[in-house]
């Protein structure tokens, strides 16, 4: 066995890394839907036997620290002394620990040497359908659980290496595409076995005394990070409150937030907060950890490795029956909604206190959309399941960015227009900047995004889900709001429907345009203080019109030229 030094454990730590890292992509590789291999909504993670994590690669900044409850919950169900070598769980109940929604399958699976439990192996990703009132199980409509969907509260699907006939075939026959979640379900399984195989080798190689022991000390770092971030940190209460557009029958949603920052560590109280709502905005405890996880991320160190030690110093606290913590069966399909404007809440409240971390109010919505019907040449069932893209606030020393998914989807990707032409019965008509010169500010919220579908058969469903629909993008130190999130439909003759933020099954026939658009981000600062020559640059690259330079920023600008004419301010 080698000898327990700082090099050897450093080395298995990183090795532990790694094998995360690979883990994840052999599921990208392996799996079969789009929003799988292309989105990368999904992720994966490695925790020690008593179910923390190590370590967690995602697509999806939304699922940050949700590898761990899942297989906390899977070891107090089962038991670890009733698991066996080549095992796989699947779970996906929203209101157990690394739920969100029915659509986000998660799987674990035990790893051992020696006869022992050395390990975990997780993930967790969106499939396309898994069952329930309309396609893509996604429906902004629901009123309870049930009719969302297959729910797994911790099942057994493989046993010892054998896969549950019984279970597969109940998956096969309640979704709407069967090979791809089956090809899914294997991609999951295949990625779970890789970690199993690295883990294994890393322990034929060093031993597993040193294994253990680099375990220890990936998450005693973590810890120490944190912990060394928050000493420098002021000391202070930081509230903030705000609504979410509504609960989809008309009334508003109240999150609230108090963070505390002391010596002890980063504490996050919803109380206070709406209690659940008949409609599928709620969302479970877990879900809720991890949007929190995100903001704590931002101003601690967002370059550091994922892991439990890091999150050790923070808390969280919503109330039971809350809409940030939904008891069964409450509709948890829009879940992300809720669990965002959350994060948003706590970003809200740290923004003013770490500028250079927090900037203004970005799209927050994931702006989910699904369309389903028949392909125009094939005349297959397609579906549609994606975020759209868009603006997000300024900060200090910098414009915000254009067309960028929201801070939940993180690191994720949309469908290239020419995958989703070849794949779907649509012609995208448009996809481009949503250039409203909204979010004006001494450094400019950034611009949302355009995107238009034409429907190419008759009978399609459209629905969607776009939150801040009715309450902007908040600027910041001074800077302007931005916009707003929505989308129009123009039927085959020409009649608009919309501006809307909340669709369920809305059919379109041939020739029918759903035209989706996102929003510009707050703005930071003072617009009066930006520097002419990017007023001008803003201008000519058309973020904002020579009259908004002029109204908000004090700058005329000649429109045919593009020179400053005059500065008034």
């Amino acid at each position: 066995m080698a000898a327990l030094d700082s090099v050897t454990l450093d080395i298995v730590k990183d090795s532990l890394i790694a094998i995360g890292d690979e883990v994840f992509y052999a599921f990208a590789q392996t799996s079969m839907s789009p929003i799988i291999y292309e989105t990368l909504d999904y992720a994966c993670g490695i925790a020690d036997a008593q179910g923390d994590l190590l370590t967690q690669g995602n697509g999806a900044c939304g699922f940050i620290g949700m590898i761990s409850p899942m297989i906390g919950e899977i070891i107090r169900k089962f038991g670890k002394g009733s698991m066996k070598s080549g095992d796989v769980y699947i779970i996906n109940d929203p209101y157990m620990g690394g739920g969100t929604h029915l659509s986000d399958i998660g799987m674990v699976m035990p790893v051992f040497y020696q006869g022992e439990i050395i390990a975990f192996v997780g993930n967790k990703a969106h499939w396309s359908d898994v069952g329930g009132m309309a396609a893509g199980s996604f429906t902004t409509n629901s009123t309870e659980v049930f009719q969302e969907g297959l729910r797994f509260s911790g099942v057994k699907l493989v046993d010892a290496g054998e896969i549950n006939a019984t279970l597969t075939e109940i998956i096969a026959v309640n979704v709407r595409f069967p090979v791809s979640a089956n090809g899914d379900m294997w991609g999951q399984i295949a990625s779970l076995r890789t970690g199993f195989t690295r883990l294994v080798e890393l322990c034929d190689k060093y031993g597993k005394a040193v294994l253990l022991k680099s375990m220890a000390r990936l998450m005693d770092q973590g810890e120490m990070a944190a912990r060394s971030r928050l000493a420098e940190m002021p000391r202070g209460i930081y509230e903030a409150e705000q609504f979410m557009d509504d609960d989809g029958h008309g009334s508003l949603v109240k999150i609230k937030v108090k963070v505390t920052i002391n010596e002890t560590g980063f504490t996050a109280d919803f109380s206070g907060s709406n209690s659940q709502v008949a409609s599928p905005i709620n969302t479970g405890y877990s879900s809720l950890c991890a949007g929190v996880k995100v903001a704590y991320m931002s101003i601690i160190n967002p370059g550091l490795s994922v892991n439990d030690g890091v999150f050790r110093t923070m808390q969280v606290i919503a109330e039971e029956g809350s809409v940030l913590k939904c008891d069964a069966p409450a509709p948890t399909s829009c879940y992300f909604e809720s669990m965002l404007y959350a994060l948003d809440t706590v970003w809200k409240a740290l923004a003013p206190v770490f500028p250079e971390y927090l900037g203004a109010g970005h799209m927050l919505s994931v702006c989910a959309v699904i369309l389903s019907g028949r392909h125009h040449r094939s005349g297959q069932s397609f579906l549609i399941v994606e975020p759209t893209g868009g603006g997000w606030g300024a900060s200090r020393g910098k414009d915000g960015e254009v067309g960028q998914f929201c801070v939940g989807d993180g690191e994720t990707y949309n469908v290239p227009v020419e995958m989703a032409e070849v794949r779907y019965g649509i012609r995208i008509d448009e996809y481009s900047l949503h250039t409203d010169g909204a979010g004006a500010g001494e450094f400019r919220g950034g611009s949302g995004a355009v995107r238009s579908y034409r429907a190419l058969t008759d009978g399609q469903f459209f629905s969607a889900s776009f939150g801040r629909n009715k309450f902007p993008a908040w600027g910041a130190a001074g800077g302007r709001d931005g916009s707003y999130n929505y989308f129009e439909f123009t039927r085959a003759g020409g009649r608009v429907e919309g501006p809307m933020g909340i669709s369920a099954q809305t059919v379109l026939n041939k020739d029918d345009v759903v035209r989706m658009i996102t929003c510009s981000g707050g703005g930071y600062g003072d617009p009066k203080k930006r520097d002419s020559e990017k007023v001008r640059m803003d201008v000519k690259n058309g973020y904002i019109s020579p009259a908004q330079a002029a109204e908000d920023y004090g700058v005329l600008v000649d429109p045919e030229n593009f020179t400053i004419q005059e500065v008034r301010r």
